[in-house]
């Protein structure tokens, strides 16, 4: 039986992949700058402080390197054991939000932990903790994985409590997210199609009673991506406005900290929509460097998934990191551009919101990890 504690010595002498912690460099670093440039006007009327968003983006930077920097040295295998205490740890966090004294509902949800004047999302870190469990229960049952009752089921079974946890917090967007990154990692996992094919029947189903039935404003986004430009001063605007920025950039950009839509004429120009403030300030060859790094990180993760050396678990853990990291960035792409309905799916590395980017730091760490030099494969 392999030894479950920590030992640090055995991930002595393991180089990483120098091209992978390159690009984790560079999109932090052109996020970081970004943001700046995207918050300074909106700190600085809010808190009369320019420096307030990226303040605290850059600590959550720091605290993100760090644990990305220790995760990338923690041998797998013993990853790999305390994986069902992540999951009830995530699951745990979860369930605060629906305590008032401890979440305080903010725009109209109960997303966010507050805990000393800084908040926390539970939702960015249940992706890590799903991703971790299915990767670790896929692997643990891979002789199993035709079994209905003992494999598929439990295991949607855990995949659905996350996502109705995240819809009951007001968070319809993510949830969706959440499902359907569950719903390839069991794709990928040679799940019965049939099985898969099920799941998401019941899920494309249920996304249409719920934007039915449930919040109007849900509903409304998807006749305003069906007709745009029926109300330009109300639902429409804030695509609208994402859009103008986009062809204002053109091909140079009007130059970092120049750009004038996130002055008060782009909504949530920090956050959902900074891609629209790095279009205009950057151009058309800034949009292609930052496209570009994001399909290289993606290209490493999903070469790292093929030739993972630790066998199914390896390659489930990076197959999941690199989805959830470029699904995430292609989903807000495509939103600002106008491609799809409005979703509040952030931007990874650019967006402001510090849970985000520490989770997607740690993704980025196991990542580093799984790059090194297998040691043949796992067993929980």
């Amino acid at each position: 039986m392999m030894r479950t504690r920590f030992v640090p010595d055995r991930a002595q002498g393991r180089p990483a992949d120098i091209v992978l912690v390159s690009l984790v460099v560079l999109l932090a670093g052109l996020g970081l700058g970004i943001l700046f440039s995207a918050s300074y006007h909106r700190a600085l009327s809010l808190f009369h402080d320019p420096y307030y968003f990226i303040y605290r983006q850059c600590i959550w930077a720091a605290l993100g390197a760090l644990a990305a920097f220790v995760v990338s040295k923690i041998p797998l295998n013993f990853i790999l054991r305390v994986t069902p205490l992540i999951l009830c740890a995530a699951l745990f966090l979860m369930l605060l939000c629906f305590f008032p004294q401890i979440a305080p509902p903010l725009m109209g949800a109960r997303r966010w932990i507050i805990v000393f004047g800084y908040s926390f999302q539970p939702s960015e870190f249940a992706k890590l903790a799903l991703v971790m469990y299915l990767a670790f229960m896929l692997q643990k049952k891979a002789d199993r994985l035709g079994d209905l009752i003992n494999t598929f089921l439990p295991l949607v079974c855990v995949l659905l409590l996350f996502t109705a946890l995240t819809f009951l917090q007001n968070d319809f967007s993510t949830s969706v997210f959440i499902l359907a990154l569950g719903i390839s990692i069991l794709f990928v996992a040679e799940i019965k199609m049939r099985y898969i094919s099920a799941l998401a029947g019941l899920t494309v189903a249920g996304g249409a009673v719920v934007l039915l039935f449930t919040k109007s404003h849900r509903f409304q986004r998807i006749i305003t991506y069906l007709n745009p430009g029926q109300d330009p001063s109300g639902a429409d605007y804030q695509i609208l406005a994402a859009r103008n920025a986009l062809l204002k950039g053109g091909m140079w950009g009007t130059g970092i900290g120049q750009g004038t839509r996130k002055l008060g004429g782009l909504p949530e120009a920090h956050s959902d929509f900074i891609f629209a403030v790095l279009a205009e300030e950057l151009g058309f060859l800034g949009v292609s460097i930052a496209v570009a790094l994001f399909l290289l990180l993606a290209y490493k993760g999903y070469s790292i998934a093929r030739s993972s050396g630790y066998g199914r678990y390896g390659f489930y853990l990076a197959f999941g990191i690199t989805t959830c990291i470029l699904g995430q960035a292609l989903m807000n792409m495509a939103v600002v551009a106008g491609l799809v309905p409005a979703t509040g799916v952030t931007l990874p590395f650019f967006s402001s919101g510090g849970t985000s980017l520490f989770v997607t730091l740690l993704f980025c760490g196991l990542l580093v990890n799984l790059s090194r030099p297998g040691e043949g494969a796992l067993h929980g």
